[in-house]
């Protein structure tokens, strides 16, 4: 039994069918009623359950569901009704004679009642109807009568109806009053290919997936049939073919239809064979009354012309059935027809090529003709399909012109973001081609379509640069893949050389376009390494160029790669200071604003700037990009900006506004690291910290396997951060692995852009939650070494709020108060408001802790309107659970002077401790090491006063009775006396699952 996609369904179906007397699921026929239905009544327990499954022969017959309904009833469960309607009752089930009167028909309506009632007192009595619309009419009159008279908690029915797309049940009446109507509704395209998948224990290639897809159009069963003969099928279907539809499907679908008279059969085929049917169009094409044709397919339920003349087939899989069903010949013909009437040319190409399946040189010029066309109006994926087209009609006599359209195919392919198809195109030129060029175009796509994962592409560069030799144009390219390549992979210095020698080839060749891409990169290079002077040199030259250079405005294919987010990582220069306008670059020429290079360019100017606190320059540069007219940008291209509009949100505060732009870069490239990145970090600002979580661990293993050293490190840092939303312990330890990680990773890398330095300051603080403060120290003095020159504002606030928690972690709270406070009004100069609410939450906290509560609520306060304010709900949860840990402080006496002063870890470790645990199974419980348990645990021995476990849970426990009697006037200056307690917060308390191993 197969429920994919229908879990959320069959919930709600069970909530329904325990608690209403009746449930009625409908749709249409394949749409899954029957397997639900049979899922529901598998969770019956116990009971008596009455079924039957009518089929359509059936609705004949009187009586055949009664029946049914009644087969498994013995004959002395019915003694006990009267016996007129006992008699009639067994006439009906074809077990004695009797009249078949009308006195009877309404004697056997009464032994239905009656017996219903019977069973119904033995126990809980389940009435199954699966296909209420072939229910023989006789029966559905007993039902009706039945459960109009009904009113038993005992006895409930579960029914499923076939209903027209979109229509409504019409047998309501033989259901319970109060019944509830529950529509079957299409699975999705993701549900629908792990139906598919699952069914067929293989995966479809992805062009024949999307049109078993679009053709099935949620429906489970048509999905199954068109996998399956998709599966048998030679050769996948070509641009415009529409899939092969199965034989048995067909007559099930088109049993009358094929009666219908000739002209009408030649219409439908003629209006399956076009993209976009309509009554003019058949008339262009020789129809000589189509609207009279199509009246009769209407009767049907097969297809219809509407009031504006387009014609609409009543599902999809109608369309691809009646194409299906026509000789070849006759699709043929039908495509010749529309080829003479349609005008727009990527649908006359389209039907030019079906109507010619052989090789002709005229046909596959005019294929890409259409090709380009397309791609030029923005249509890539069909840009790719007509290519493929074209290739496979070229003559086989020329090998180098098949080898050139199936290059373009799959460059066309990669614009779409067909990877997969890109690499199997790409992959046959370098088979077969024996031109070295090609050769080299082929593996240049083939380095574009692998995205992220560029780690192991060393020897397809190797040989491209084999192949190249002489050729600077190639060469350059290829060195730029290298540098790129060495981006993703942390290898900082090879990866500025390959840049750098690229930069030359491509002067040398006179190819601008890859000149501004390799400058581009080494400017990413340069920044992540710390060195913004060169990152800013480099910049500054790629400026130059793309302002003095015509030929920029016409895109290279191939040359500079933008793999999926080519900005990663630029790091920034300095933004505290005079320093503040070494990036403040002219704007790019108004006439190129489309172009890819100036597209790079720009997004990498926005990340310098937004990584020098420069938040509103960042995103007025970037949002136009996503409107920006010229060469329409590919999917990669779109993800790179998307991806740095979600980073530029986030810390602008725009917290609502980047979970809506990460959903539109998951749309674009769903399972690619960048974009499972950007939704982690918008989930960390709008959404939920375990959303946060699952998504930052998703982005880590995709980053892994594509050996994407930069988005690991970005991911691991989302990971991190999501974790210390938790505020609890085992969000801190898992935290600190993730972060430490990055620490790890940057450090082999050289990097040092200030992104890195924030993350030290989150490792700072998840250490200082784990109790562990000289290690904290340790992190913060490493990251101050690191910290240039007029760094950015917000690197400075990042490490004083590390630093102010770690001098509270120490027992010194009105020390770090200071220096929370510190990090406070820096930020409030700078547009960082999700970073001001983190510092705030921190600053509240150490207030609290320091017994100034006025001044913690006033911290707390703000940051809790603040954060609501810019939707950024898992710090506003932060805000207000550290208000109600106040809250309760002051009515219970929290943390008195005199009385110990512990951090959430070491009060949950006391807590553990206290009720017995030993040091390993604390350190078990926490997912901590069992040397930060003894560290802590240390600490807290001294804060209470004691020497040991017991006297510890002694401590512990004479507080917690102390405090009911504790008063505390709640004035910062003069606290009151209050009983020694210890606070564990409601995080700290939460069990939460084991966090993710984020090492190999």
């Amino acid at each position: 039994m197969q429920l994919t996609g229908r879990r959320t369904l069959l919930d709600a179906a069970r909530v329904q069918a325990a608690t209403r007397p009746g449930l009625l699921l409908h749709g249409p026929a394949g749409i899954g009623k029957s397997t639900l239905v049979a899922a529901l009544t598998a969770d019956r327990a116990a009971g008596t359950v009455l079924h039957c499954s009518p089929a359509e022969e059936d609705a004949r017959l009187p009586f055949a569901g009664l029946v049914d309904l009644f087969a498994r009833i013995p004959e002395s469960r019915l003694e006990a009704l009267a016996p007129q309607p006992r008699a009639a009752l067994r006439t009906a089930l074809l077990r004695g004679g009797g009249p078949a009167d009308d006195r009877g028909l309404l004697a056997v309506r009464v032994a239905v009642l009656d017996a219903l009632r019977v069973l119904a007192a033995d126990g809980p009595v389940l009435l199954v109807v699966d296909g209420l619309q072939w229910l023989d009419g006789p029966t559905a009159e007993a039902l009706a009568f039945a459960m109009r008279r009904l009113d038993d908690p005992g006895l409930r029915m579960l029914a499923a109806e076939r209903v027209a797309d979109g229509g409504q049940p019409e047998r309501l009446h033989c259901c319970p009053p109060g019944t509830v109507e529950l529509p079957v509704p299409p699975l999705t395209d993701g549900e629908t290919a792990r139906l598919v998948r699952a069914d067929l224990g293989a995966d479809l290639p992805p062009a024949v997936l999307r049109a078993t897809q679009q053709i099935a159009a949620g429906n489970p069963y048509y999905a199954r049939e068109l996998g399956r003969a998709a599966l048998r099928a030679p050769v996948p279907a070509g641009f415009g073919a529409l899939p092969p539809v199965p034989p048995g499907l067909r007559t099930l679908l088109l049993e009358q239809a094929r009666s219908l008279p000739e002209p009408v059969r030649h219409a439908l085929l003629v209006a399956s064979a076009a993209d976009r049917p309509s009554l003019t169009l058949l008339r262009a094409a020789g129809l000589p009354d189509p609207a009279a044709a199509l009246a009769e397919t209407e009767r049907l339920g097969i297809a219809a012309a509407d009031a504006d003349g387009v014609v609409r087939f009543r599902h999809p899989v109608l369309r691809a059935a009646v194409h299906a069903d026509a000789s070849e010949h006759g699709r043929r013909q039908a495509h010749a027809l529309l080829a003479r009437a349609v005008t727009e040319p990527v649908e006359r190409a389209r039907h030019l090529a079906l109507s010619h399946p052989y090789e002709d040189e005229s046909t596959a010029r005019t294929l890409m003709t259409a090709a380009g066309a397309a791609r030029r109006d923005g249509a890539p994926g069909t840009a790719f399909e007509l290519a493929v087209l074209a290739a496979r009609r070229t003559p086989a006599g020329h090998p180098a012109d098949r080898a050139e359209r199936l290059l373009a195919a799959a460059e066309y392919a990669c614009d779409a973001g067909r990877t997969e198809e890109a690499g199997e195109a790409a992959g046959a030129v370098l088979a077969r081609s024996g031109s070295a060029a090609q050769r080299v175009r082929a593996r240049l796509v083939l380095l574009r379509g692998a995205g992220q994962a560029l780690e192991g592409t060393e020897d397809l560069i190797a040989d491209g640069l084999r192949d190249a030799a002489g050729d600077p144009r190639s060469e350059a390219r290829l060195h730029h893949w290298a540098a790129v390549r060495g981006l993703l992979c942390g290898e900082l210095t090879e990866a500025a050389e390959h840049a750098r020698r690229a930069a030359r080839q491509a002067g040398a060749a006179g190819d601008t376009g890859t000149r501004i891409d390799a400058l581009a990169t080494l400017a990413r290079v340069r920044s992540l390494a710390g060195d913004p002077v060169a990152a800013d040199t480099a910049l500054t030259e790629a400026l130059t160029l793309l302002r003095c250079s015509p030929e920029t405005a016409t895109p290279h294919r191939g040359a500079g790669p933008c793999p999926i987010c080519g900005y990663r990582h630029a790091g920034a220069t300095s933004h505290d200071g005079a320093a503040a306008d070494t990036l403040h670059l002219a704007p790019l020429p108004a006439e190129r604003p489309g172009g890819p290079e100036s597209r790079r360019l720009i997004r990498m100017r926005a990340i310098l700037a937004l990584d020098s606190d420069r938040v509103t320059e960042a995103r007025d540069q970037v949002v136009p990009l996503l409107a920006a007219t010229g060469e329409p940008a590919g999917a990669e291209d779109t993800v790179a900006t998307l991806v740095a509009l979600t980073r530029i949100q986030v810390r602008a505060g725009h917290c609502r506004e980047a979970l809506r732009t990460a959903a539109r870069c998951a749309r674009a490239l769903p399972q690619a690291a960048p974009a499972l990145y950007a939704a982690a970090l918008a989930a960390t600002a709008g959404a939920t910290a375990d959303e946060a979580r699952r998504l930052a661990a998703q982005a880590v293993r995709a980053s892994e396997a594509d050996g994407d050293r930069l988005f690991l490190l970005r991911a691991l840092a989302v990971l991190g951060q999501a974790e210390l939303l938790g505020g609890d312990p085992r969000g801190a330890a898992a935290a600190v692995e993730a972060l430490q990680r990055v620490r790890e990773l940057g450090e082999a890398m050289c990097a040092a852009d200030p992104p890195l330095l924030h993350w030290y300051g989150d490792l700072a603080e998840a250490l200082v939650a784990l109790g562990e403060t000289d290690a904290a120290g340790a992190v913060l003095r490493d990251a101050r070494a690191r910290v240039p020159h007029g760094a950015p504002g917000s690197v400075l606030a990042a490490l004083e709020r590390a630093e102010g928690l770690c001098e509270a972690g120490l027992g010194r709270a009105r020390e770090g108060a200071v220096r929370l406070r510190t990090a406070v009004e820096r930020l409030r100069r700078l547009p960082l408001p999700v970073e001001l609410v983190r510092a705030l939450i921190a600053l509240g906290a150490v207030e609290r802790r320091a017994r100034r509560r006025n001044a913690a609520r006033q911290a707390l306060a703000e940051a809790l309107e603040t954060a609501t304010r810019i939707g950024a709900a898992p710090l506003a949860a932060r805000a207000r659970d550290e208000l109600a840990r106040l809250a309760a402080g002051e009515r219970g006496g929290e943390t008195g002077a005199g009385g110990p002063e512990l951090t959430p870890t070491e009060a949950r470790i006391a807590e553990l401790v206290g009720g017995g645990a030993t040091n390993r199974e604390v350190a078990a419980e926490l997912f901590i090491s069992v040397k930060t348990v003894e560290g802590a645990l240390s600490r807290v021995y001294r804060k209470f006063g004691v020497r040991s476990r017991t006297a510890l849970a002694h401590a512990m426990a004479v507080a917690v009775i102390a405090a009911g009697a504790a008063v505390d006037t709640g004035d910062d200056d003069r606290p009151g006396p209050v009983a020694q307690t210890v606070a564990v917060s409601q995080a700290a308390r939460a069990r939460l699952p084991r966090p993710l191993d984020t090492r190999r």
